[in-house]
């Protein structure tokens, strides 16, 4: 790769970071940007080389978070670890499966959020008054983390969108809440997925390094806005991504 290729990446990942940290959905930046700059490169490699990016980008938001917002650690913690596990078994079975089936799927969700949170202003905006029962929570939680983190590990992009709905949906978290709880999730299903494609061989660790810089630095920004702006902004931002994914992933499909 020349100095331009390495430009692009690095522009790629720093914006990565912006996106990931206010709603996620990251992946939809660096994945086509690495393969397109280095096209031989096999899906699982492309894969594995950015999880190093998104890992200390989402490490770093939820430290920028974590100072503002009060985080119930021992619920999410234990959502990161099923979060990693389930990761790890979404990214040993990306081999077995055609991702390509996955994607208009996908796209139907995204359309499906971004409809939902067009018709439903209030969700996310305010914390709800009647907050769920502990048990419903940890269930909530545990759930989100073992689907949507092996999703993580077998496709990726919007992982974090997925997160910041379910909590801001089925627990009443307004957006910045539900943002960095998302993050502490996000972590471990990126840990999860960097180790088993570590350990298989599929991580460019010079350029993931590199990558993971650029993208701590969007991150910061990213959740420092979050945090300064509020919720109202957070939406604005979640329905631009949504229907930019959107977008992406039907020219991928069917461009």
């Amino acid at each position: 790769m020349d100095l331009a290729d390495w430009a692009a990446l690095l522009t790629a990942a720093t914006a990565a970071g912006w996106v990931d940290a206010v709603v996620g959905g990251g992946g939809l930046i660096i994945l086509p940007t690495l393969l397109l700059v280095a096209p031989t490169i096999a899906p699982q490699t492309a894969l594995g080389t950015n999880k190093i990016a998104a890992f200390s980008g989402t490490s770093a938001a939820v430290l920028t978070f974590a100072r503002k917002v009060p985080m119930r650690w021992r619920l999410l913690l234990p959502g990161a670890l099923i979060a990693a596990v389930t990761a790890a078994a979404g990214s040993a079975a990306v081999a077995l499966i055609d991702r390509e089936y996955f994607i208009p799927i996908v796209m139907a969700v995204l359309i499906g959020v971004a409809i939902f949170v067009t018709a439903r202003p209030s969700i996310g905006v305010t914390m709800a008054t009647d907050p769920p029962t502990r048990r419903k929570t940890i269930l909530v939680v545990a759930l989100a983390a073992g689907l949507i983190g092996a999703y993580d590990g077998l496709l990726g992009p919007g992982t974090g969108t997925f997160l910041i709905i379910t909590f801001a949906t089925l627990l009443g978290t307004e957006f910045v809440r539900a943002a960095a709880m998302a993050k502490v999730i996000n972590c471990g299903s990126n840990l999860g997925a960097l180790i088993f494609l570590g350990a298989t061989g599929h991580v460019l660790w010079t350029l993931g390094l590199a990558m993971a810089a650029a993208n701590i630095v969007g991150s910061v920004i990213g959740s420092r806005m979050a945090l300064a702006r509020g919720a109202g902004f957070v939406r604005a931002v979640l329905l631009v991504v949504v229907i930019g994914m959107v977008i992406r992933l039907g020219w991928q499909q069917f461009g």
